[in-house]
């Protein structure tokens, strides 16, 4: 008798770019993790409000149209205060520069976030 795979983490993948965002959830959903993905983030906020599973990380953009990544973090850990964050950027700027780590990949940094519980603070949104 085979036993069932446990059930994968799920991601919510945020990002205003098509190409980065179908990026991201090919290599999140080959890695087998459950990814809810939006292009919006009004749309991630409601993801994250109404959807009944526990969703473990939200990977953002920083730098989008409508609200950054900062705001949106802070807007769905005021939802989801256990959810962990994991924000990206193409852009280079101090401030980005600031909360970086250094990491090898976009999948280990997810893998690393999933499994990290320790709170790490970004700037309060203006």
């Amino acid at each position: 008798m085979s036993v069932p795979l446990k059930a994968a983490e799920t991601i919510l993948v945020v990002d205003d770019d098509q190409e980065v965002l179908s990026l991201a959830v090919d290599v999140l959903q080959m890695a087998r993790y459950v990814v809810l993905s939006t292009d919006d983030p009004r749309h991630a906020i409601r993801l994250a409000r109404t959807n009944p599973e526990p969703i473990h990380v939200l990977l953002s953009d920083v730098v989008m149209p409508i609200m950054n990544g900062v705001e949106l973090a802070a807007e769905i850990t005021a939802v989801r205060p256990d959810i962990r964050v994991l924000l990206m950027s193409a852009y280079r700027t101090q401030a980005i520069d600031d909360y970086r780590t250094k990491t090898p990949g976009l999948l280990q940094a997810v893998q690393s976030a999933v499994r990290h519980s320790k709170q790490t603070s970004w700037p309060k949104p203006k």
